[in-house]
């Protein structure tokens, strides 16, 4: 695959950028400011890029607001709204994904009742199922397992290793990470007789003796729906539902090392960071944003809108529009006001064990 080239003015063009200067510049890819080679574009959004612009060798940049162009050096510049928001942009014109051949490789397995749409692109010992089908134009990593009766819809991207299991519908426009695992079974076990995590529950933790007692499996066949321009992550796993499906809202994107368990229902437009965990059954609304390690407990509610710190963990429903940190989750300024009490406690403790006097110690910066 040849690497791709465009004028800087063909992308000032894809982006909605105003141009200034030498519109022919050819671009083969995009740089930090001190690293970019004269065929790059720099990104220096802001006016700490200065220095790094001096070092570097690039002839065309996008640049801040108000930056002086030819005082920097350039042939030519780009002026973006949001930057941000053109790296989007510029970074997809130079990721043309994998390199997978059109058709079916020899080595690759496909069931003779599974359907292929036209234009699609499967590559060395992918396994294909009885009756899974895939979209046209979807490009299939090598060693990928797709399913019995699975569905992927048109224009999908599945990498190296994922594993999308039976009973899994998935939309258009889906990208599975190196190694995701869509529609195993969840964790849903049962005892014969009362489980100590029942008594547990209803004890809140007075429970008694703890008994043997052995886990009996609740298979898993609800399945996974999963909607349009959702993205998984590497390593990330959404457990099959185990009578109704796990459903995954339209425009979702899960980071890598993300567990969503059986049953949830997670909305549209959410974003779930690395090392999220979702327990069995809660309900996630719409545009929520997960950070790094943050959990959700079994059946909890959580309204659209809200926003949750990385490590925080959501023990009780949380309403629509609430930004949520600590654990237990609790509204943002009022963790910070905890988190300062907490850091004051030994000097408070220590001015009362001095009788009152004002104990001696050096301020705390964080304070």
């Amino acid at each position: 695959m040849s690497e791709p080239c465009f004028t800087l003015e063909e992308i000032a063009a894809a982006l909605g950028a105003r141009l200034y200067g030498d519109g022919a510049i050819a671009i083969r890819g995009a740089a930090e400011p001190a690293t970019a080679r004269p065929d790059q574009i720099a990104l220096a959004m802001s006016p700490a890029y200065v220095e790094g612009l001096e070092r570097g060798q690039a002839r065309a940049a996008i640049l801040w607001e108000g930056a002086d162009w030819r005082a920097l050096g350039l042939r030519g510049a780009l002026y973006v709204p949001r930057a941000r928001y053109a790296m989007a942009g510029l970074t997809a014109m130079f990721d043309p994904g994998p390199d997978i051949a059109p058709g079916i490789h020899p080595a690759a397995h496909i069931s003779e009742s599974a359907e292929i749409g036209p234009g699609a692109a499967i590559g060395p010992f992918v396994a294909v199922g009885a009756g899974a089908r895939i979209g046209p134009r979807a490009r299939i990593e090598a060693g990928v397992t797709i399913g019995a009766g699975a569905v992927i819809g048109a224009d999908a991207l599945v990498y190296a290793g994922a594993r999308i299991q039976r009973n899994v519908r998935i939309g258009d426009r889906f990208i599975a990470q190196p190694n995701a695992v869509i529609g195993g079974d969840g964790l849903s076990f049962v005892t014969p007789e009362r489980s100590g995590v029942e008594r547990a529950r209803e004890t809140m933790g007075a429970q008694g003796p703890i008994t043997r007692q052995s886990w009996t499996r609740i298979h898993s066949l609800g399945g996974v729906v999963i909607g349009d321009d959702v993205e998984v992550g590497a390593n990330s796993c959404v457990d099959a539902g185990t009578i109704r499906p796990t459903r995954i809202g339209r425009g979702t994107k899960i980071d890598n090392q993300v567990q969503i368990a059986h049953n949830v229902e997670l909305g549209e437009d959410c974003l779930m960071a690395g090392q999220v965990g979702i327990a069995g059954s809660a309900v996630i609304g719409d545009r929520c944003v997960l950070g790094g390690k943050a959990g959700v407990a079994d059946n909890l509610k959580v309204g659209d809108d809200v926003i949750a710190a990385a490590g925080t963990l959501i023990l009780s429903n949380a309403p629509a529009g609430r930004v949520l940190m600590g654990y237990p989750a609790v509204r943002m300024e009022t963790q910070v006001e905890m988190y300062k009490a907490l850091r004051r406690l030994p000097r408070l403790l220590s001015r009362l064990a001095g009788g009152g006097k004002k104990a001696v110690s050096k301020p705390d910066e964080n304070d």
